[in-house]
């Protein structure tokens, strides 16, 4: 029994010895925390203290989950239920379906897109797959937390969304979805943990079997619980408290989901009995990475901070690099990646983390033209791509007449007729291909050196399907740093630290910045060695240098910050600025947008048309590369204003309302090009 105790740091065994909740586990960065909660499952199961049947360990994604299984199974504790929330409630929902609702379980909608795309048709509206996506994104939290259709309007004023299109037409496409979702008997992922809840709470039976069956529960990622899954959560519990959470409050990362830090952080006050272990312990990362993250985190307003103590010996220091230009940023990130693959560490061991996905084209252009293989991670999942998919039905066929040749040689037989070839190809979408079937090739040459054959090697395969357990693929890993969250490489390069993109331009309001501050957190912590962080002074080359380093860098890089404005002080400018006349009939004009376009809403306008309508076409394309609603970049107003007055120079383009200095940074050159009548 005292097995599962050795080899466990004194806060590690404190978790794993405190077999009865609760327990709210405190777990920084790489501190051990699967380790740590896994041990403690184990070590509660094999003294008795619970059936392993009776345990239900709740966490985040499937691969999650199917790694807490493989844990625990070698931990002597397999019948353990590791289930992300919307399984455990499928089975339970699906389960008690017949017997309290009766008739058929409705069916589960994989994605909102098409019902939404037809509650669009309804309404006349022709939204692309981008504003779809982003109105899917905003119903999801709608629902989340709880809040109806009639009532989004003003919950979406109160949290202060920025919807992708108005508010009140956002509220009737939620309510036409979830017409056309009840008409045609689905579940969304939403529904399924809220009818869970509901049929529990209207029907005691059903209550009573779930509670009887489950009465030990671990939550993993506990800050990123949402309202809708606390609300299962404490229906699942019915008023126990044998429960074990654990989370990192300086990794809140999701709150724009409608995912609320304050479950962990206020556990001790919800539960006053609980056992709250701090894990500080960092075995993930050098002294010197960990010391960066420290320092950007001890600059939020969080109380709740968690200071992280290296145990790695010592490593390089992180890197700091200011480049001219984005596509200089790219080719220095590139030619630093291809000399620490001289050194002999694995392309798949190197991360390029960006804050927003349209980020990646320039380091994918720039690794092709290193010829550096890469792979974009957030894009496919790998049991989805077309040549694995592949790959596995002819892997299947095979199997069921195996003939006992050896593993690795017949897989790589079979490989080769999809184009497994002995050396990659040069690049593009036939060097991704490749490197697909390679690492299933390479999975089965590991298999093989332990004995398997080609039955089990494909009893493996579907088992990482289902878990979402992917081999190693060889390939520079390009990620947001949202998808990032939970893996680890040797080393990382953080690129594009401006402000206006981190904090991301949009973020505006205190806890949105600290929000952003904890993201460039959760990629500093990815590193085990090597970090690099860095920032282009201007768009493309030749132009403008006027962008500064992301504020979070302040006081870390050893240089000088630059001068950034006075909090409040545009804000009392403006309340002392002159009044604004029309400059057609030089009335004073009162209202905002008069204001902006400089002229009354009245009086005629002579600007060219087609001007607009150019702005407009740029103003979509920034908008979806950049995955924010389209009037972030510029208002409609803003824009008539840019059109209306032809700006030629910067100066003449600041002097327009809405168009302030991160608007500048960001877009001054895109939008003068334009007035220019470049294309």
């Amino acid at each position: 029994m005292d097995d599962v105790l050795i080899g466990l740091d004194p806060e590690q065994r404190a978790v794993a010895e405190a077999v009865r909740g609760p327990v709210c586990v405190l777990a920084g960065a790489g501190t051990g925390k699967t380790r740590a909660i896994t041990h403690r499952i184990a070590h509660a199961v094999r003294s008795g203290v619970v059936d392993a049947q009776s345990v239900l360990a709740v966490t985040f994604t499937t691969r999650a989950a199917g790694e807490l299984r493989q844990r625990l199974r070698a931990l002597g504790a397999p019948g353990v239920q590791a289930r992300t929330f919307h399984a455990a409630a499928l089975r339970q929902l699906t389960y008690f379906w017949p017997r309290v609702i009766g008739g058929e379980a409705p069916s589960v909608i994989e994605s909102k897109l098409p019902v939404i795309a037809e509650a669009c048709r309804q309404l006349r509206r022709t939204p692309d797959r981008s504003e779809l996506r982003d109105i899917a994104a905003e119903i999801e939290w709608a629902k989340v937390t709880q809040i109806g259709p009639e009532d989004y309007t003003a919950a979406a004023a109160k949290h202060h969304r920025t919807p992708p299109v108005a508010a009140d037409e956002i509220s009737r496409l939620y309510e036409a979805y979830e017409r056309l979702r009840r008409e045609r008997h689905l579940v969304d992922f939403e529904t399924i943990l809220e009818l869970t809840a509901a049929v529990m709470t209207e029907h005691q039976e059903v209550a009573t079997q779930i509670r009887r069956q489950y009465r030990y529960f671990v939550v993993d990622e506990y800050q990123d619980v949402n309202p809708l899954q606390k609300l299962l959560l404490d229906t699942w519990l019915g008023g126990r408290d044998d429960i074990c959470v654990v989370g990192d409050p300086n990794q809140t990362i999701y709150s724009f989901t409608g995912a609320s830090p304050r479950y962990l952080t206020g556990f001790a006050v919800e539960h006053p009995q609980a056992a709250v272990i701090r894990l500080v312990r960092d075995y993930r990362s050098t002294p010197q990475v960990v010391d960066l993250a420290n320092r950007v985190i001890a600059r939020g307003r969080s109380p709740h901070r968690l200071e992280l103590v290296a145990q790695r010996p010592d490593g390089p220091r992180p890197v700091f690099a200011d480049y001219d230009d984005e596509p200089a940023e790219a080719a220095g990130v590139a030619r630093a990646i291809r000399k620490l693959l001289d050194k002999g560490v694995p392309a798949r061991e190197i991360a390029v983390l960006f804050r927003v996905n349209s980020q990646s084209e320039a380091y994918e252009e720039a690794l092709a033209k290193a010829e550096i293989p890469y792979l974009l991670r957030g894009a496919e999942r790998f049991f989805e791509r077309p040549e694995v998919r592949q790959a596995v039905v002819l892997l299947r066929g095979a199997a069921r007449s195996a003939a006992g040749e050896p593993l690795a040689a017949e897989v790589h037989h079979i490989l080769a007729g999809v184009g497994l070839t002995p050396a990659p190809p040069g690049g593009g979408k036939a060097r991704e291909r490749w490197e697909s079937l390679k690492a299933l090739a390479d999975l089965a040459e590991d298999l093989a050196a332990e004995g398997a054959d080609l039955p089990a090697f494909v009893a493996e395969l579907e088992r990482r399907a289902a878990e979402q357990h992917a081999p190693p693929v060889e390939g520079v890993t390009l990620a947001s740093l949202h998808a990032a969250k939970g893996l680890e490489w040797d080393a990382v390069f953080l690129v594009g630290l401006t402000d206006g993109m981190l904090p991301i331009v949009y973020a505006e309001t205190p806890e949105q910045i600290e929000e952003e501050r904890r993201l460039l957190y959760v990629g500093v912590t990815r590193a085990r060695e090597h970090l690099t962080l860095s920032w282009a002074l201007a768009r493309a080359p030749g132009g403008r240098k006027g962008r500064r380093p992301s504020r979070f860098l302040d006081g870390l890089t050893g240089r000088a910050a630059p001068p950034r404005p006075i909090p409040g002080a545009t804000r009392e400018r403006r309340t002392v600025a002159a009044p604004v006349s029309c400059r057609v009939c030089a009335k004073t004009l009162t209202a905002a947008a008069e204001q902006k376009l400089g002229r009354c809403a009245t009086c005629p306008a002579d600007y060219d048309e087609e001007l607009l309508e150019r702005l407009k076409a740029w103003r979509t394309t920034t908008a979806k590369d950049n995955k924010i609603p389209p009037y972030v970049v510029f208002t409609d107003v803003t824009l008539q204003a840019i059109a209306e007055r032809a700006p030629a120079t910067e100066q003449e383009l600041l002097s327009i309302p809405g168009v302030g200095r991160v608007k500048i940074d960001r877009y001054g050159e895109a939008v003068l090009a334009l007035c220019r009548g470049a294309v």
